[in-house]
């Protein structure tokens, strides 16, 4: 019942192998193969038993040589000394025979075994190549050890007994030769699962875990290779293998490998190549980096440290990336975003600081990516092409701005209706954009660019000074043209006051206050050019404005005056109709415009006195005359008064000189012309003596010594001008033939 129990455990045994084995369709195939190699397993076995029964059979037979010998002995004498002598002698001479016997049967099993083993190595290697292709790792490498075992085992006997013996050793190596192609194959199987170890690890981290016990194996058989070379001097072939030094060199292969694999484009075919390039980079390493945190971490045994190593890899590669691209002909704008990526992203929450990876990566113990020396060139590149940048840029700016000015059509007014340019806003967008860009690398930068874009601020502001004087001496030639040469030079005004403000805004949102006093003196330096460009613009509209009224102020002081011309009144309405459009103008400006048309209006009226176009006949003319003087006056105090309703100036003291001037022509009494001219000096001290001979003259009855004898005692006379009276009788000149006529 025993051997049927036995025979049930061997038959269910070989069934459960045999199903183990046939288990795909394409197994079916290679049942030839198993079968002899289970034929070979089954004669191995039998020949053991063989030697087993020969060794049990020895040992039987010498027992009943001794029983036979001793019987035989015993029938022979009875002298007991001699008895125990042959026992004793038999006795030793059977357990020697025993030894040699078994020593015998040892040697013959040892070498009987190794013959079988060097007969199969071809078949496991083919067993060993089928297991490689079938993926099953750990299976191949357990045959390949147990191939490397055997001919490593020989090697070391042979060396033993005879180590100057290169010809054996060269024989057994070339025997056992394609075991070193499957050892090369099998670590090209790992390398590939090492490679995408990162992939692996999600899909079928069991794959990669039987990868990493196979190179702790063979790191293990490595170290006993070493110690026994240090005991014996021998070391088999191809070892240290040092599969775990290779899989570190592979992966960090494969780490640079896809930190440079991220760019997709150049910058001819996408102008943002640097900032997919840089983004790219940021996703697959943070994602990369987590996977290793949180999965591979477990394959791999604590003593590996595979995630610090990794994110050491990851730091080198993207340093050495990083180097690269700073290399490279940059843009200005891919210098920012190189550098801003380097020195704010690559710390930042969005990448090594994220809240996954701590506390195993600390931002602050991470080296930078570039050298500060790098980092230096690359601001000192930036900086000086940023700066022809905008050279450029202003340049291009000023140029379609004044494309407007030769328009048929009005510029555009603000929401106040103000008319405007767009040169400002293009301007300080540019500036904005620059600063904002600067700004996301560090403040010392910001500083700088703020600094270059006001610096180039007043260069440009120049240009533009003498872009609209340009403008004007073009327009002057032919007054026809531009067509809408107010409308555009007034914008050109406006748009000073519009600078000065953006000015202030931009120092203001990104200028430290410690810092204001560097560009104190820049920014009076460009106030004060924008102030002589709108100056000179104001003065330009009023040429304007006068060339116009010139005819009219031809008329005042003549005798068609005298009859009754309107000269006045068309350039009242000419001055209304004119500003009209400076309603456009800023107020600041428009004041300013206003203050100076009434002046200059009072200083032509004045001019046209001095001019001595008519020298009264009789007090009838002079009361007429001085009539219509005062008369005009008023029409001018009424013009400006209403120009400069709500500017709160007040410009009715000019108007006043018109009038007292008025009085001295209308005196009757020559006897009170001293008086009425010394109180005229009195107040308006800057009156020359010329021009008191050109008033006398114009009144028409002072002799040559009374008007000689008033001149003379003025001289002397207390002045007591009004605080605020601006000089206007030095910007009048008298015709010198005057005086020599008179004196005559």
């Amino acid at each position: 019942s025993t051997m049927e129990e036995t025979d049930r455990e061997a038959v269910a045994t070989a069934v459960q192998r045999v199903a183990g084995m046939l288990q795909r369709p394409d197994q079916l195939d290679k049942v030839e193969q198993y079968r002899r190699r289970e034929a070979r397993k089954k004669a191995s076995v039998e020949a053991r038993l063989k030697v087993q029964s020969l060794i049990n059979l020895g040992v039987y037979g010498a027992a009943q040589t001794y029983q036979v010998m001793s019987r035989t002995l015993n029938l022979t004498g009875n002298e007991e000394l001699r008895k125990n002598h042959l026992r004793i002698t038999f006795r030793e001479c059977f357990y020697c025979l025993v030894f040699i016997f078994c020593i015998l049967i040892g040697l013959f099993y040892f070498f009987f075994s190794f013959l079988f083993a060097v007969v199969s190595v071809p078949e496991i290697v083919r067993e060993t190549q089928d297991l490689i292709e079938r993926g099953e790792l750990l299976q191949a490498h357990r045959k390949l050890m147990d191939l490397e075992c055997s001919r490593d085992n020989l090697m070391y006997e042979q060396y033993r007994m005879d180590s100057k013996n290169t010809h054996d050793m060269n024989l057994i190596h070339t025997y056992f030769g394609d075991m070193q192609k499957l050892s090369e194959e099998l670590a090209k199987q790992l390398w590939m699962v090492v490679q995408r170890s990162l992939v692996t690890v999600r899909r079928d981290p069991t794959l990669l875990v039987s990868v990493v016990r196979i190179i702790e194996r063979e790191e293990k058989i490595d170290r006993r290779m070493l110690d026994r070379k240090k005991q014996t001097g021998f070391i088999p072939p191809g070892r240290p293998k040092k599969w775990k030094e290779k899989m570190f060199n592979i992966l960090e292969r494969t780490v640079s490998t896809r930190i440079e694999g991220t760019q997709a484009d150049t910058r001819e075919s996408d102008k943002m190549w640097l900032v997919r390039h840089l983004e790219i980079i940021r996703k697959y390493v943070l994602d990369d980096l987590l996977v290793a945190k949180t999965l591979l971490d477990q394959c791999f045994p604590p003593h590996y440290d595979i995630f610090n190593k990794l994110l050491n890899m990851y730091h080198q590669a993207l340093s050495t990336r990083m180097q690269e691209l700073a290399a490279e002909d940059l843009e200005a704008n891919e210098i920012v975003s190189l550098l801003t990526w380097v020195l704010n992203t690559y710390k930042s929450t969005e990448m090594m600081g994220n809240s996954e990876l701590s506390p195993e990566v600390d931002v602050n113990s991470l080296n930078p990516l570039i050298s500060q020396n790098v980092v230096d060139q690359l601001l000192s590149k930036y900086m000086s092409t940023l700066t022809s940048n905008i050279i450029g840029w202003l340049r291009k700016a000023l140029e379609t701005d004044k494309k407007d000015w030769i328009k048929e059509t009005e510029p555009e007014a603000d929401q106040d209706g103000y008319y405007q340019t767009t040169l400002p806003a293009i301007v300080f967008q540019m500036f904005e954009q620059n600063l904002q860009v600067a700004a996301q690398i560090n403040e010392d930068l910001k500083t700088k660019v703020l600094l270059l874009c006001l610096q180039q601020m007043n260069s440009f502001l120049t240009r533009y000074k003498d872009e609209a004087q340009l403008y004007k001496e073009e327009h002057l030639k032919n007054r026809q043209y531009p067509q809408c040469y107010v409308q555009y030079m007034i914008a050109v005004i406006n748009n000073c006051q519009t600078f000065k403000e953006s000015i202030i805004s931009l120092k203001r949102k990104y200028l430290k206050m410690e810092m204001e006093d560097t560009l104190s003196s820049s920014h009076t330096s460009m106030d004060a050019t924008l102030d002589v460009i709108a100056k000179e613009g104001c003065s330009s509209l009023l040429d304007e404005v006068f060339m116009d009224l010139e005819p009219h102020l031809n008329e005042l002081m003549t005798k068609k005056w005298l009859m009754g011309s309107n000269a006045v009144g068309t350039i009242c309405v000419t001055v209304e109709d004119y500003f009209n459009d400076f309603a456009k103008i800023k107020k600041p400006y428009k004041k300013t415009m206003t203050v100076e048309a009434h002046r200059r209006v009072v200083v032509e009226y004045i001019r046209a006195i001095m001019l001595k176009r008519i020298s009264f006949k009789n007090a009838e003319e002079r009361k007429e005359g001085a009539e219509k003087m005062i008369k005009e006056a008023e029409q001018f105090r009424f013009l400006f008064k209403k120009l400069a309703a709500g500017s709160g100036e007040d410009t009715e003291g000019l108007c006043d000189i018109i009038e007292a001037i008025a009085e001295v022509i209308k005196l009757t009494d020559p006897s009170l012309l001293y008086l009425e001219v010394s109180t005229l000096v009195s107040k308006y001290p800057d009156i020359r003596d010329d021009h008191i001979a050109a008033l006398l003259t114009v009144r028409g009855d002072a002799s040559r010594d009374m008007k000689q004898t008033i001149i003379e005692t003025l001289d002397q006379g207390p002045s007591q001008p009004n605080p605020n009276y601006v000089p206007i009788f030095k910007e009048i000149t008298v015709p010198t033939l005057t005086v020599p006529k008179l004196l005559k």
